[in-house]
């Protein structure tokens, strides 16, 4: 078998894993260190630098000492990476194939994903308002303590179909593309744009450099997630999918590709990142409901265009249908890959 052919190999044992375990709260994840890498060098380049806890003051050192934070923090998890897996290949090749499975299954979150959104959509579904508040709280940015049962669903809703891309299709774009260090390379700057790439007080110059980066990187991922949900939600209409709750309110009675394409290519872009408004537009049409709109980060309310229209009114259901358009996607990402990584490897042997 090819190094291609074990890369594949390697993804599909990653990917199962992801399926039937999710992110095992008891186990150490890379994010975990990514985080602490982040937050470290933050505090001392911060000391170096001199920053002023001012927002408009030392623009330029901050954003010079942003753009060392994100070198500095990219350098030292790929080195990170690469020395573990020549120490494990001291011993043969054995732990390095193992490293490399558990690397990819912790760069995949899909079920993690899946699992978060139900913590929102169950209390959702029987009245318990307060109980999704705290749950979407725990996996959006936005404030949360004024959400009306429309607002948290809408949250849910945008999360799983903006994560379909940087939590699952992403991850697998670059797991494809240069295996496990294109997955733990991604995660690192996924990570980085998570925790410094606001545009608050304290991270508007600084984070530049990891929102920029992030940007870059899911640019084409991100795009090919869009193209994704479109496909999935023709597999899901063809197969005459309504998520388990049946006929929606205002006349839903199936997912519609044709809509998701059109709303897609309308509402792209409306959106203050060039990414994000990628999926949730392709999920807007293909729910026929609008998406978006002004929400409030930090105690600052931002104005933003919304993504769909209105045809009718969101319900919860809505959060699971868009768990569906997420797995139809991912699979079909997957499937795609995998294929193309065979065919290469078997016209090389």
């Amino acid at each position: 078998m090819t190094d291609l052919g074990t890369r594949a190999l390697v993804l599909a044992c990653g990917a199962a894993l992801d399926l039937i375990l999710g992110d095992p709260r008891k186990l150490w994840h890379p994010v975990i260190g990514f985080g602490w890498l982040i937050s470290r060098f933050e505090t001392l380049l911060f000391r170096i630098f001199r920053l002023s806890g001012e927002p408009e003051a030392d623009r330029g050192r901050k954003r010079a000492a942003g753009a060392l934070l994100t070198v500095l923090v990219l350098t030292v998890a790929a080195a990170a990476y690469f020395a573990l897996r020549f120490l494990l290949g001291l011993t043969g090749p054995a732990l390095p194939l193992l490293l490399d499975v558990i690397v990819t299954w912790q760069m995949l979150a899909m079920t993690s994903l899946r699992r978060a959104a139900e913590d929102v959509r169950r209390p959702l579904a029987a009245g318990d308002t307060e109980a999704a508040r705290r749950a979407v709280s725990m996996v959006v940015g936005r404030d949360t303590a004024s959400l009306t049962a429309e607002g948290i669903t809408k949250a849910a809703v945008e999360t799983v179909a903006e994560n379909a891309s940087d939590g699952v299709i992403a991850p697998l774009f670059y797991l494809f593309l240069f295996g496990p260090a294109g997955g733990w390379v991604y995660k690192c700057i996924n990570t980085m744009d998570s925790m410094i790439g606001y545009r608050n007080d304290r991270y508007r110059y600084f984070g530049t450099a990891a929102a920029r980066l992030d940007d870059a990187a899911n640019f084409l991922p991100s795009r090919l997630a869009a193209l994704a949900i479109v496909a999935g939600a023709w597999l899901l209409e063809k197969a005459g999918r309504r998520g388990s709750g049946g006929a929606a309110a205002g006349g839903f009675t199936g997912y519609d590709a044709a809509n998701a394409w059109r709303i897609h290519r309308r509402d792209r872009f409306n959106h203050p990142s060039p990414n994000s408004a990628q999926t949730e537009s392709a999920v807007a049409g293909a729910l026929h409901i609008r998406l978006a709109g002004d929400a409030w980060y930090f105690g600052v309310l931002h104005h933003k265009p919304t993504q769909g229209d209105a045809d009718r009114p969101v319900e919860p259901e809505d959060i699971r249908r868009t768990e569906h358009l997420m797995e139809a996607a991912a699979g079909l990402v997957f499937a795609a890959g995998e294929l193309i990584l065979m065919a290469i490897s078997l016209a090389l042997m």
